[in-house]
């Protein structure tokens, strides 16, 4: 058994690797992708996540706004459940935990990513660090 697992009936993900990042994001592609006010939203290496049924994915542009960039939102052919977050440049791959077939047990996010004061919304006062984009010290994986 995996460390995580999630997809769906038709295709699955796992790691035995603890994710590189793991925060609640406020970005307004997420907002406007998954429909939450707030994204709990984790990368694993792109080698950590296994997919055991590749060939079963429909690949999208994440973000509709920039449809060459390098994020591809991953759905099962089947049933249309989201599985992952798919990074073209095989830096990372993407998982929410609460869209893609995760337990609820999964590891909450250590910090608040891409707040923007501007937006109205309230800062986050749950303790956690607030920043304006991926926390200060997370280095992108080299890509392949």
């Amino acid at each position: 058994m995996s460390k995580y697992a999630g997809g769906c009936d038709h295709v699955h993900t796992q790691s035995n690797s603890d994710p590189i990042d793991n925060h609640t994001c406020h970005c307004s592609v997420c907002k406007r992708v998954t429909g939450q006010d707030t994204t709990h939203v984790v990368f694993f290496n792109h080698g950590d996540l296994q997919v055991d049924n590749e060939g079963g994915l429909n690949r999208m542009p994440f973000n509709d706004q920039n449809p060459n960039g390098p994020l591809e939102l991953c759905v099962c052919a089947e049933c249309g459940t989201p599985i992952m977050l798919d990074d073209k440049q095989h830096r990372i791959r993407v998982v929410v935990p609460n869209l893609m077939g995760y337990p609820a047990d999964f590891p909450a996010a250590s910090y608040h990513a891409f707040y923007d004061p501007a937006s109205g919304a309230p800062q986050p006062s749950d303790g956690r660090p607030v920043c304006e984009g991926l926390r200060p010290d997370f280095v992108w994986p080299k890509g392949s």
